[in-house]
């Protein structure tokens, strides 16, 4: 038996897969696939001032689309609306199609290549969730901008095994 590790497996730190491309931040600034859902915050086209909380569900594709203020999208009714196409074709640059697809349990027909591939491919039904969660972890990431250029290490992030070794 070979009991050899890949040397990523010695280390208590997670690799950070990078974007396959660089995203559009303006229109969605928060894509996670978390909790079992692809969920986000994705700008308004019409108001500069108000965001939608877009999430679905894995393997069920359930989905839901509100404002911050857990008021409900207009376009979310018996279809996707363009805040959770947005949040699907941005999840696809951060992630790419394949890791999308897998992660929402999505079959995809040969030759699929975009968002609009995978969200045909799903049989998709509107069921409101609440944003709060979603959205207050949005604003968690966006606190962590505000902090102050440092190398010391951040004390929320002490408990992170790699912490200990920033030094």
């Amino acid at each position: 038996m070979n009991d050899v590790k890949p040397p990523w497996e010695e280390h208590s730190a997670v690799r950070v897969v990078p974007p396959t491309r660089p995203r559009k931040l303006a229109k969605a600034p928060f894509v996670e696939l978390a909790d079992g859902r692809l969920q986000g915050v994705v700008s308004s086209g019409s108001d500069i001032e108000r965001v939608y909380v877009s999430s679905i569900t894995a393997r069920e594709h359930a989905f839901s689309c509100s404002t911050n203020n857990n008021r409900p999208c207009g376009g979310a009714r018996g279809s996707l609306c363009k805040h959770l196409q947005t949040l699907v074709d941005e999840a696809i640059v951060q992630y790419g199609l394949d890791q999308v697809a897998r992660y929402l349990h999505v079959e995809l027909g040969e030759g699929a290549q975009s968002g609009w591939d995978l969200t045909h491919a799903m049989h998709p039904r509107h069921e409101p969730a609440p944003a709060a969660t979603v959205f207050s972890r949005f604003l968690r990431h966006l606190s962590y901008l505000e902090l102050p250029a440092t190398t010391a290490p951040v004390a929320e992030f002490a408990w992170f095994p790699a912490a200990a070794a920033v030094r």
